[in-house]
């Protein structure tokens, strides 16, 4: 960047030449990670992501239905060369998303700055989730269905998702928080994001990811819980084949307790075999593409 170029950013960002070289040393980060998004590996990686809140072992005493079909969906998987693991949310310790980045997309950051990674304040999200992530090609969500939505662990994991969505690093790492700072970084983003160039701007690490969706419960609401998560993880850059979702659904006229031969029955299981078929079909298809060629405004977050 030219000198000149240099004097014109200081003025309109009110900045020093110390805190101007911050936000081009953020920019090359990021700059070098989304090129580490388009590393190619020898083995496909699949992610099987539970949000239930069931298990025999706890106060439900019965396991959950959902999760017996992400089993399902993650065993086809493996039987096709692909490197899985299923991860329970119930497990982890994941705190609530304190939504930054609707003051200013840069109030948020990766890793999440409101629990530091490898601090005494950080939760499972930092420490562990967020690298499996990262790491994965295909990743299956599976959830029941809770008052016509998400479940509210899987409701967790996605807002926290918020930090892999268009966050960079803290442009003043000492107070990560500094509001009028994070102002004047987002306004240097605007200004030097350039479409040809990915991470020069907000980087979205889902995008070229390959998704699929599991979901138990009655029509109506499984209906509005799939279309839930299609449009937020869609936003988020993930890739959906055709048949990529499937519900499991008995009756409403019966007791739900009576629901579990059927929703655990082999034609469910069939049918998230299939959604993990055609997951891996088209992750296999994608192999060979750059995750970064997918177009979004990178002024924007």
């Amino acid at each position: 960047m030219k000198s000149a170029d240099n004097k014109k950013f200081k003025k309109i960002l009110e900045v020093d030449a110390k805190t101007l070289s911050r936000f081009w040393q953020i920019r090359k980060n990021a700059i070098i990670q989304a090129k580490k998004l388009n590393q190619k590996k020898d083995k496909l990686i699949a992610l099987g992501i539970s949000g239930s809140a069931r298990s025999r072992n706890d106060m439900a005493q019965e396991d959950s239905n959902s999760e017996f079909l992400l089993g399902q969906a993650m065993t086809e998987l493996k039987s096709l060369g692909v490197k899985t693991e299923i991860i329970k949310l119930r497990d982890y310790n994941i705190k609530p998303c304190k939504a930054c980045y609707s003051t200013v997309n840069t109030q948020c950051h990766f890793y999440c700055s409101c629990y530091p990674k490898g601090t005494p304040t950080a939760d499972d999200m930092s420490n562990i989730l967020y690298d499996k992530v990262l790491a994965a090609d295909i990743i299956i969500f599976a959830t029941p269905v809770n008052n016509f939505k998400i479940s509210s662990y899987l409701a967790l994991f996605l807002d926290h998702c918020i930090s892999l969505d268009g966050s960079l690093e803290p442009a003043d790492p000492k107070f990560a928080k500094n509001k009028e700072l994070n102002i004047k970084h987002a306004k240097f983003i605007e200004m030097t994001a350039d479409q040809k160039i990915p991470g020069s701007g907000f980087l979205r690490r889902f995008m070229g990811k390959v998704g699929g969706i599991i979901v138990t419960g009655h029509e109506a609401g499984a209906a509005m819980t799939i279309s839930q998560l299609m449009m937020t993880l869609t936003h988020f850059g993930m890739i959906f084949p055709g048949w990529s979702n499937m519900y499991a659904i008995n009756t409403v006229t019966q007791p739900t307790f009576v629901d579990k031969k059927f929703v655990n029955s082999e034609f469910f299981s069939r049918d998230a075999q299939e959604v993990a078929h055609n997951a891996f079909i088209m992750a296999q298809a994608l192999a060979k593409t750059d995750k970064t060629v997918w177009k979004h405004d990178y002024m924007i977050n």
